[in-house]
């Protein structure tokens, strides 16, 4: 089944139940979240790299307007939702200002092997202990998904867009704990995880890219 959704591209990627929060300052994406305050509408958010759009994106949910600035700028908080394949790309949404397009809703598993994530939490939290992170973890018991660190492991963002694509949860479950085998304990990349984890909350300011 396909939909005809708003579409937010962004130079990062967003996982299902992710919390996202965004400073909104262009008129079109301004007008958008006006159209998700007022008219419940959803949008999609594809990943952008090296100025081309990738197919596959999160549908995001406008969870709250935090603070609204005499200029018209908002910050916003949002919500990943289910996985779409981008069908169709159009500059303009029918009537709107901002981008739309045809878009296909991908079966993604969620049922996680809680052995594999019990030896990905561990390692996780040895790595974050090694680089001096002060970060909490979920554990099994209480939901952790390989969802929750995969903005906090140093990945590039062609492999957390890699990682989205990921439909089975097996798959990444085995993706996400050979790359943090990958880096330990070298830790190469803890300069990468250190600045993401501090980063988690704030409210970032990303120029949507041009066509």
């Amino acid at each position: 089944m396909t939909y005809k959704l708003a579409i937010f591209p962004l130079q990062l990627v967003v996982f299902p139940g992710e919390k996202l929060n965004l400073h909104i300052f262009e008129a079109r994406y301004l007008q958008l979240i006006e159209d998700a305050e007022q008219n419940g509408i959803t949008f999609c958010v594809p990943t952008v790299i090296d100025g081309g759009l990738l197919p596959i994106a999160t549908e995001v949910h406008l969870s709250e307007i935090v603070n609204r600035y005499p200029s018209g700028e908002c910050d916003v908080r949002t919500v990943g939702r289910r996985v779409f394949f981008l069908e169709d790309f159009w500059k303009t949404f029918p009537g709107k200002l901002y981008p739309g397009g045809e878009c296909r809703e991908l079966e993604v598993g969620l049922t996680e092997d809680p052995h594999l994530n019990g030896e990905i939490i561990n390692l996780t939290r040895t790595i974050y202990r090694d680089l001096g992170i002060d970060k909490t973890i979920k554990s099994v018991k209480e939901g952790f998904k390989t969802y929750d660190i995969a903005h906090y492991v140093g990945m590039k963002l062609e492999q957390e867009y890699e990682l989205l694509t990921l439909r089975s949860a097996p798959e990444r479950q085995r993706f996400l704990l050979d790359h943090l085998i990958g880096i330990h304990p070298e830790l190469r990349e803890g300069k990468s995880i250190r600045d993401r984890a501090q980063l988690n909350g704030h409210f970032k300011e990303l120029v949507p890219p041009e066509w």
